[in-house]
């Protein structure tokens, strides 16, 4: 079975501080953010070969080095599977900023993916630089006779955006239910189409969740 583990990485400094941090290379792990990458590869031992590379984010590489020492494997890079860029709004961490975003990230949800952040990207554009990558990984692991699981370090907003894409996953699904730092969504490539097994701590299938207030997302990252 061809598996991708989209993964988010450890806690950052920006993190905690609810900071909207997406250029690169952006903050490191904080201590605590190095022990979460740790006790994932330590709780998660993989199933045989594994490849694991990263976006170019300091803090998913920081990331992905930890899990691959921790498996003996060498961690790779690879371009254009950053976070949301979110332009104007970068470095605040103030409600009118998050607001801004919520608000835009909702209309991608909503069917609206050419709508852009102020100053930074659409969804249309995320996904223009995200998804050849995950062709490219298809072609270069995921495509052999026994292919290993690959393990992709990214970035909460656009781990789920991606994801709900690739697999067809309901929009108010996926908005409502994040991903903590190292949570991971499981797709398996099934004659070729995508299909999620996991979502964080859910499995599938997933159902819409029964919210009665305005959905949120995460803080980025």
């Amino acid at each position: 079975m061809a598996r991708l583990h989209l993964v988010r990485h450890g806690q950052t400094t920006s993190n905690v501080l609810k900071r909207l941090d997406t250029a690169l290379p952006g903050a490191s792990l904080t201590d605590f953010g190095a022990r979460q990458a740790a006790r994932f590869a330590l709780e998660q031992p993989p199933r045989g070969e594994v490849v694991v590379v990263s976006s170019l984010a300091r803090r998913a590489r920081e990331t992905a080095a930890l899990i691959g020492s921790v498996w003996g494997v060498e961690a790779g890079t690879v371009d254009g599977v950053h976070e949301v860029q979110v332009g104007d709004l970068e470095d605040r961490w103030d409600s009118d900023a998050h607001e801004v975003f919520r608000t835009v990230v909702d209309r991608w949800y909503g069917g609206e993916p050419d709508v852009e952040i102020p100053g930074g990207e659409s969804l249309s554009q995320v996904r223009s630089r995200f998804l050849p990558v995950i062709d490219g990984l298809v072609r270069d692991h995921l495509s052999a006779d026994d292919p290993p699981d690959v393990y992709l370090v990214s970035h909460g907003a656009a781990i789920r955006l991606v994801a709900a894409h690739l697999a067809g996953i309901d929009g108010e699904f996926a908005a409502a239910t994040h991903l903590n730092n190292l949570g991971s969504i499981e797709l398996d490539l099934v004659d070729g189409r995508w299909e999620c097994r996991r979502w964080g701590a859910v499995f599938a299938p997933f159902e819409p969740p029964q919210v009665d207030e305005p959905l949120v997302v995460d803080p980025m990252g």
